[in-house]
């Protein structure tokens, strides 16, 4: 699911750090719903990576994007 950037919106990068940012916003968004509270990390990270599968990062390196969403869940504190 794209996140719009502000100054650029619709735009998206294939690139690390821009899937990071709509990893980011993916897996906060599904923890505030609360309904995925009884869920693993790992179920909680595969439905993240799944809302951001359109992502061109994902798309072109789909085994690097996992290996960046485990660090941006290390950032949280997971």
């Amino acid at each position: 699911m794209p996140i719009s950037i502000p100054d650029k919106p619709g735009e998206l990068f294939d690139n690390a750090d821009s899937f990071g940012m709509v990893f980011d916003a993916a897996f906060k968004r599904h923890a505030s719903t609360g309904a995925h509270d009884n869920l693993s990390l790992q179920e909680k990270k595969d439905l993240a990576i799944q809302a951001c599968s359109d992502h061109p990062f994902f798309l072109s390196n789909p085994k690097v994007a996992a290996q960046v969403a485990d660090f941006r869940l290390r950032l949280f504190g997971h």
